[in-house]
């Protein structure tokens, strides 16, 4: 399936991948985390609390669906939110992801901390 850009109008394919993607409580908490500010691996397990394969495995999947990206530093990966996902959370000021088909919408906690990080 090609992957479409989250700003536009997903198809219903699209749509269920996105949503697949994000059915999972460890990548809620990664997306989250990563609206914050960009992160490498490392501080993700850290921070989460999880084995490294594990934060590996998810983070890929995130990619996959286009919601995040990855950049090489030296040895490590460090991972951020996809400029189109961060476009699509501020056409929405800030307050929800619009994938065409469904909205998700994150903790008030969370998107303030991302307000305050532009």
């Amino acid at each position: 399936m090609k992957r479409a850009s989250i700003g536009d109008i997903l198809t219903t394919g699209q749509c269920a991948a996105v949503l697949k993607a994000l059915a999972d409580k460890t990548r809620l908490r990664l997306l989250e985390s990563l609206l914050v500010e960009e992160k490498c691996v490392t501080e993700l397990v850290r921070e989460l609390r999880c084995p490294q394969p594990h934060i590996s495995h998810h983070l890929r999947i995130l990619r996959d669906a286009g919601l995040v990206e990855g950049l090489r530093e030296g040895k490590q990966v460090c991972y951020r939110i996809a400029p189109t996902v961060k476009r699509a959370l501020a056409n929405r000021q800030g307050q929800a992801l619009n994938f065409g088909c469904c909205e998700v919408r994150f903790p008030e906690t969370v998107l303030t901390a991302v307000t305050h990080a532009r």
